[in-house]
């Protein structure tokens, strides 16, 4: 038998003893038959003999002498991945490495399985400069297989030493396989970005990072607030939920920004926490690299009436929380969603702009912007998500105000 195969055999009674009660709770059983016979009660964690009878069966059946513990972090690496693609399993010696480095790569990737999507590239940045752009699909990093290592090695693999070569096996536009070698380097954030147009603004901002609100004010400090604002997140990547409700409340957004689920735990409302004057029109430019944080103030100014342009958002509104094991690991899960102020699970659909606006790297964004913006608005349509057209993780943390197994 390959080794996949009862890396496979491992993990199916795994992932059933997690997901087999969510099941069960989402399909109840019909009021008839609750009557008849009262159902028995479903204990979670009853799959777990089984799993001492499979590792036992491998340890002492199978052809080579395998490595278990391989064999086990296989398998919980791979139930933590079909809750969410996020979820990470981290060994005693994992927590033992040092920090890689002050260096990065300068892209943002999620784990799919055994690849790994490039959601968004640091302009400028190593990555930008090596070619490699968002929606490249990534097969190995340094020689390891993606599918073989976890968010949290992966997402530390993309960072090291000034000046240490990353190679990449990537697939391009096109199809093809090819190797990329990245060098490292100490990324500066950029700034924020205010041009003026013929009555209009653009403003782009690079992150959510602590200060951008500050920075974003005293550009638009002798702006006339008789324009029309057009905001660009379509590079925003990341940063702080604290910020991006200080950036909402800048642009005129009063009251709510948005709700956090947490696991085992009452919902959180975080209110807005600036205040400024808002301008006559308010636009936002969205795209697959808008992460995060701004994809929680996107959401939270579409819902205050600015239209909103572009691409589908990746639906990344969600944090993750490191639990220690008795065994001196840990692991890292999902445990926190935001949802927009339109009831928007931002870890599922994202942010659904008003009017899809393609806007190549040789276009005047604000022009483009201002253009859709004489045009008549299309009629709503309904932002519940669709099976695959998210950009983002297929699989959310459907259980997530649940307590965590």
């Amino acid at each position: 038998m390959h080794a996949r195969s009862w890396l496979s055999v491992l993990s199916l009674p795994l992932v059933a003893a997690f997901t087999l009660p969510v099941l069960q709770q989402a399909n109840p059983p019909s009021h008839s038959a609750t009557v008849d016979a009262k159902a028995a009660p479903q204990d979670p964690l009853a799959g777990l003999s089984d799993i001492q009878d499979v590792l036992s069966l491998v340890q002492q059946n199978y052809v080579d002498p395998p490595d278990m513990e391989k064999v086990v972090w296989g398998g919980v690496q791979a139930v933590l991945e079909r809750s969410h693609p996020l979820n990470s399993y981290l060994t005693a010696e994992d927590l033992r490495l040092p920090d890689p480095g002050p260096a990065e790569a300068g892209l943002v990737v999620v784990k799919r399985s055994i690849y790994a999507t490039v959601l968004a590239v640091v302009p400028g940045g190593p990555a930008a400069k090596a070619g490699i752009q968002a929606g490249d699909v990534i097969r190995k990093v340094d020689g390891d297989s993606v599918g073989r290592i976890s968010t949290w090695t992966l997402e530390r693999k993309l960072r090291g030493p000034v000046g240490s070569p990353l190679d990449l096996y990537r697939y391009n536009a096109t199809g093809d396989l090819t190797k990329t070698t990245v060098l490292m380097q100490v990324i500066t954030p950029g700034a924020v970005v205010v041009k003026q147009g013929q009555g209009a603004l653009l403003a782009s901002l690079p992150d959510l990072a602590p200060g951008r609100a500050g920075e974003l004010n005293k550009a638009l400090a002798s702006a006339d607030r008789g324009q029309t604002l057009v905001l660009d997140l379509r590079q925003c990547l990341k940063g702080s939920m604290d910020e991006a409700a200080a950036v909402a409340g800048l642009l005129g957004a009063k009251g709510n920004f948005a709700t956090l689920e947490e696991a085992g735990k009452p919902d959180r409302v975080l209110p807005v926490t600036e205040s400024g004057t808002p301008f006559a029109h308010l636009a936002l430019l969205v795209g697959r690299s808008t992460l995060g944080a701004p994809e929680v103030l996107a959401a939270c100014l579409k819902k205050g009436g600015a239209r909103s342009f572009g691409e589908r958002t990746v639906g990344l509104g969600v944090e993750r929380t490191r639990f220690a094991l008795k065994q001196g690991g840990a692991v890292e899960l999902v445990s926190k969603r935001w949802v927009g102020l339109g009831g928007e699970k931002l870890d599922r659909q994202g942010v659904v702009p008003d009017q899809v606006l393609k806007v190549a790297d040789t276009d005047d964004p604000l022009a483009k912007v201002l253009a859709a913006l004489q045009a008549p608005a299309p009629a709503a349509k309904p932002t519940s998500p669709v099976p695959g057209a998210a950009a983002g993780p297929k699989e959310g943390p459907a259980s997530i105000k649940k307590p965590l197994p």
